[in-house]
């Protein structure tokens, strides 16, 4: 049975009987709504016309969706309810009699007319408020659903209601996203929200509700502090140097109630955003800094140079120190059989050794604490794991810090997440279950709920930035210098070729005949190439330390080296960490050279390229990698740049960070002043003005062990020096 609606027709103004349209929309009256006005027809068919309702588009479109349901359900109703009649007792358009329902056509009386309506229609199911338990029985269930959305708020999708509109209008700003069709409000609002909504009076709703989960995580972020008013505490020097988006870095910890996972893409300056945040609650020092063995020296060179602090303020936990000292750092052998005293203003020591002085360190009571790396406490069952985490779970301010916080799978994020928030990742079968497709045997190797992951940390404590994002904020080449530790035995031999490098330069001082002082100084220069040789022998512990935490990123890099086993030892190790890498040096055959780099600019898989200065330095495009490191440095400036030229070239999209990985009383000591003074010579001759290798301000300082004169070879990239400012040159002593 098809039905249709009647309606008076026009033709020249005037009335002609009825006449039958389309049906699109459906009279629809509340009860207890006082009825204004009606208009009759829609589009371009006009029929009688009175008043508008004053409804919007939306609305009227959902009114004749809900009100065309309706009809459907209600076709066993009498149709003199409702103001529609059976086509086939429709009359003809010849002899066009007026519906059985309706009085001849005459002008209509809108009160009398629609009254009388009113009362013969049944009451709308969506109508909210009825007092009659009856008619509550008959309103259909409306079920509001809340989820996180990526712009870390709560959203909520619903059916449409005028009622509840109304409701969504009472809570704390919220606002339509007409582009998604979604009403959102922030976390802070959540409670108010299922309040608002319990309260609609008569209304049968059902609150599709956040995950138990979820939800404490939301309640624990809403009740910590927002400390934004203290960025204005970040020392001047600092904060003008900062770029944008670690400006915004450091206001996002403030705002988080300074308990975050820092988690930007390496080579983005999280050390530095993590020192400028330390600077807006002094009142909480003393600092505690947990990091990779390979990257004790490289803080305590950062905060030296960044907050101004007396160098003895610096306290560098080091398990063996062979090393001079000229840098004046608190050191402390962490196999000392003495009781040790962690009384520095920052103190910095490394993840393995926190079992060892765990209780000397919940002791001490540190309120800040800093996790470089955090992701090596990703193993629930390792020592380090254990022993750190209530010391970051005590502190009042924490921050986490790594470019890769889940290497593989959302497991491994439960015992930072659980670092910061106690009290709410409490139980990794609850998280397992919900965020790594379930367990077996209690091991979480899937992922599920992702999404609802990344949006639940992002609201509530991870920043993470790409290179890519902020690009258009980095300079297009930033060196940094990472000074390693060396063990004693691995110095040994170095040490000793040194003082005997001493004794010869002193005989050559002294002696009279020229002679002897070319053969005095041609035993130097044989002196000076095995303590080249011996000092790459002495690196390779420290730089596959530090290695390990480049793989551990899982970024592409170049790696150079000079010294056959540096390169053999470092190839060596990316098999045994199953990193899929090739090699270049001076054996690989010219003829398959371009097939390895191929393979590097175009296999994803291909993580690493491990070279020699000299065979992988000139002639290749290796510019899929944006990440270069030296483990050894050449005699000759040109070598080096070029071989930073193999990604900092046509084709990189991306910033090129470099890293020189540098140690104390090496031969590195003598080949960067010596790089530096030729490039200065070359500079000079060439293109009339000095031309050194520029460190990063922003990434890494001097040396913090090495001889005073190397920063007198040095230019730091920095923006907002003065041209006006000198430049220090000092002669070597």
């Amino acid at each position: 049975m098809s039905w249709t609606r009647w309606r008076p027709s026009q033709r020249h103004g005037r009335r002609e009987g009825w006449a039958k349209v389309p049906l699109v929309n459906v009279l629809k009256i509340e009860p207890d709504r006082p009825v204004r006005s009606l208009k009759i027809g829609t589009g371009h068919q006009t029929g009688q016309i009175m008043d508008d309702w004053e409804l919007s588009a939306e609305e009227l479109d959902l009114l004749e969706r809900d009100a065309l349901k309706q009809l459907a359900e209600r076709s066993n109703c009498s149709t003199s309810n409702y103001y529609y009649v059976s086509s086939s007792s429709l009359p003809s358009s010849r002899s066009p009699a007026k519906p059985t329902f309706l009085s001849p056509p005459q002008e209509i009386n809108n009160a009398s007319l629609l009254q009388q309506a009113a009362t013969k229609l049944p009451p709308s199911p969506n109508v909210i408020g009825e007092n009659d338990p009856q008619k509550q029985r008959q309103h259909p269930k409306i079920t509001v659903k809340f989820f996180l959305h990526a712009s870390g708020n709560v959203a909520a999708k619903f059916p449409y209601d005028k009622v509840l509109l109304g409701a969504f209008h009472n809570i704390p700003r919220a606002n339509w996203n007409a582009k998604e069709r979604l009403w959102m409000f922030p976390l802070s609002s959540l409670s108010t929200a299922e309040r608002v909504l319990h309260d609609v009076p008569g209304s049968n709703i059902e609150i599709e509700n956040l995950d138990p989960l979820v939800r404490r995580a939301i309640a624990a972020f809403t009740e910590l502090p927002d400390l934004q008013d203290r960025y204005d505490k970040i020392p001047t020097d600092i904060e003008v140097r900062l770029l944008p988006f670690q400006r915004d870095g450091v206001r996002f910890v403030l705002q988080h109630g300074g308990r975050v996972l820092l988690a930007d893409e390496m080579g983005l300056g999280k050390t530095l955003q993590a020192i400028a945040v330390t600077s807006c609650v002094r009142e909480a020092w003393p600092v505690l800094i947990l990091t990779p063995s390979s990257l004790r020296l490289h803080w305590a060179s950062m905060i030296e140079q960044w907050l101004n602090i007396a160098s003895s303020d610096i306290l560098v936990v080091l398990s063996q120190w062979s090393g001079s000292n000229r840098a004046g750092f608190n050191i402390v052998p962490s196999n000392t059989k003495r009781h040790i005293n962690l009384d520095g203003v920052f103190n910095i020591i490394s993840y393995d050794t926190v079992p060892k002085l765990q209780d000397i360190l919940l002791a001490s009571d540190f309120k800040v604490v800093i996790a470089d790396e955090s992701h090596f406490l990703k193993n629930a069952q390792a020592k380090r794991t254990n022993a750190s985490l209530p010391i970051l779970q005590k502190a009042q301010y924490v921050i986490l810090l790594s470019g890769t916080p889940a290497l593989s799978r959302p497991i491994e994020l439960f015992k930072q997440l659980e670092a910061l928030y106690p009290d709410v990742y409490k139980n990794v079968h609850e998280y397992g279950n919900r965020y790594c497709k379930g367990g077996v045997f209690g091991v979480y190797q899937g992922a599920s709920n992702h999404e609802e992951l990344h949006n639940l940390m992002k609201a509530t404590l991870m920043i993470r930035r790409l290179k890519k994002d902020v690009l258009s904020e980095l300079p297009v080449k930033r060196r940094q210098q990472v000074f390693l530790e060396l063990a004693e035995q691995d110095m040994r031999q170095t040490n000793a070729l040194f003082r005997e490098l001493e004794m010869v330069k002193s005989k050559i001082k002294s002696c009279q005949s020229k002679e002897e002082a070319e053969s005095l100084k041609f035993t130097q220069k044989n002196l000076i190439n095995k303590i080249y040789t011996e000092s790459a022998e002495a690196k390779i512990p420290a730089v596959l330390d530090y290695l390990g935490t480049i793989v551990e990123a899982g970024c592409k890099f170049l790696i150079f080296a000079h010294h056959q086993p540096m390169i053999d030892s470092i190839h060596k190790f990316l098999l045994k960490k199953k990193v899929s890498c090739i090699r270049i040096d001076g054996s690989t055959p010219a003829a398959s050279r371009q097939a390895l780099v191929t393979d590097f600019q175009e296999k994803d898989s291909v993580k690493a390229a491990v070279l020699s200065i000299k065979a992988g330095g000139v002639g290749l495009t290796l510019t899929a990698a944006s990440t270069v490191i030296f483990a050894e440095l050449s005699w000759t400036p040109g070598d080096v740049i070029q071989a930073e030229d193999r990604a900092h070239r046509i084709g990189q999209v991306s910033s090129v960070n470099i890293y020189y990985l540098l140690a104390n009383d090496t031969v590195d000591d003598i080949i960067w002043d010596v790089i530096q003074s030729k490039l200065e010579n070359l500079g000079q001759m060439l293109d009339g003005h000095e031309n050194s290798l520029e460190v990063s301000v922003n990434e890494a300082g001097s040396s913090p062990l090495k001889q005073r004169t190397l920063d007198s070879f040095m230019k730091r990239c920095n923006n907002h020096q003065s041209d006006d400012e000198p430049k220090l040159k000092y002669p070597r002593n």
